[in-house]
């Protein structure tokens, strides 16, 4: 099937920071690839940081689990020029569209971070109608007002909703879908839910990547500590796949590649080994620090959700979901040869449509994506 005949993918286009840290009435459009550039402290990972709290709400967390990975935690998130009102109430706003085959859908959240965390106010919208909107009518209880869009006998629905989810990721328990109009809430609350919720953050951790894990352990987790045990994995599951991934080491790692294995240890441990020739394998935990970093994020780009430990929409076929992979730091202790071939690497794979990827950078990956063809940069020093 040609590209233009294939079902859209629903996919985050757009991230709104109207009110988040050093972020006020920020938009900014998100391609397959962008990455996210400046100087330490203009905002780039915190950027990251509002889409990975959105994903975590979409997926159902609750507010505080979601907010929980945000450095400096949810008071963090309230811009240090927000000044209280007369009740002390301080927070953030941040929103997101996301395109797909309803078209596109805009989902505004505000969050209250104290007195007391809770969502205040949140609405989701498409062509031009307002399909669900929240309000905290009284303080005293933990609980919003929801009002999501019906068009039969009665226009509209209220119930309350928890003030510490997405009304939107609720929806499909609360809607019966009888109505064309509670059918198109449905079909935007899941186009919504399924592009968030299909996000793999991505910070891989050399100190941690040189230690031997179990052989079972083959579902490759953000930092990529089991690198070793899901090389095991994917040298046999897709050749193809696995070829390109040496490819890609011989391009980045000093001196000869000829193959990527892994070698057994006692208890049911393994680690992984560059093949450099006839007995003269190189252990990994032997690699620097950038060359494990460029190895574990071209297997996150070559791979995709079957072997990274994401919860993608699973009512949802695989073929309509888009894996975003979130990399703040995406260049850090790349040199620039690693920067360029990891950047074409993104590229190519981003241009399938199966994968997209948000990172932060700084240097000289800075320098080298303007070369990349597909590569979109946000830079936050205008």
């Amino acid at each position: 099937m040609d590209a233009a005949r294939q079902p859209q993918r629903p996919a985050v286009t757009e991230l709104r920071l109207s009110a988040f840290k050093s972020h006020r009435n920020a938009v900014y459009p998100l391609a397959p690839l962008t990455l996210f550039r400046g100087a330490s402290g203009s905002g780039k990972s915190s950027a990251l940081e509002a889409y990975g709290a959105l994903a975590r709400l979409a997926g159902g967390d609750r507010l505080d689990e979601a907010l929980a990975p945000v450095a400096g935690g949810a008071l963090a998130c309230v811009p240090q020029s927000a000044r209280p009102d007369a009740q002390g109430r301080r927070g953030f706003r941040i929103g997101c569209t996301v395109e797909g085959p309803v078209g596109p859908v805009r989902l505004d959240v505000a969050v209250q971070a104290e007195p007391e965390l809770r969502v205040v106010g949140e609405r989701l919208s498409a062509s031009g109608r307002v399909l669900l909107s929240t309000a905290l009518r009284d303080p005293g209880l933990r609980k919003v007002e929801a009002a999501w869009h019906t068009a039969g006998s009665v226009p509209v629905t209220r119930a309350p909703l928890p003030d510490d989810r997405l009304g939107t990721a609720l929806l499909p328990l609360r809607v019966a879908g009888k109505t064309a109009g509670q059918r198109m809430v449905l079909d935007a609350a899941e186009q919504t839910v399924v592009a968030l919720r299909s996000v793999f953050p991505c910070d891989p951790r050399p100190e941690l990547m040189r230690t031997p894990v179990a052989a079972r352990d083959g579902l490759l987790r953000g930092a990529c500590d089991n690198v070793a045990a899901v090389l095991g994995r994917t040298r046999n599951e897709c050749v193809t796949r696995h070829a390109a991934l040496v490819a890609a080491a011989g391009a980045g790692c000093r001196g000869q590649v000829e193959g990527l294995g892994v070698e057994g240890l006692t208890g049911g441990l393994v680690r992984a080994v560059l093949a450099r020739g006839p007995g003269a394998d190189t252990p990994l935990e032997r690699l620097g620090d950038g060359e494990l970093r460029y190895l574990a994020l071209c297997l996150v780009l070559l791979t995709g959700p079957g072997v990274l430990e994401v919860d993608p929409a699973a009512e949802v076929l695989p073929a309509r979901q888009v894996l975003t992979v979130l990399a703040d730091g995406f260049d850090r202790c790349l040199d620039g040869r690693q920067a360029r071939e990891l950047l074409g690497l993104a590229a190519r794979m981003c241009e399938r449509g199966h994968i997209r990827l948000v990172g932060s950078v700084r240097g000289v990956v800075a320098e080298v994506a303007e070369e990349v063809m597909g590569a979109s940069m946000v830079d936050l020093e205008v």
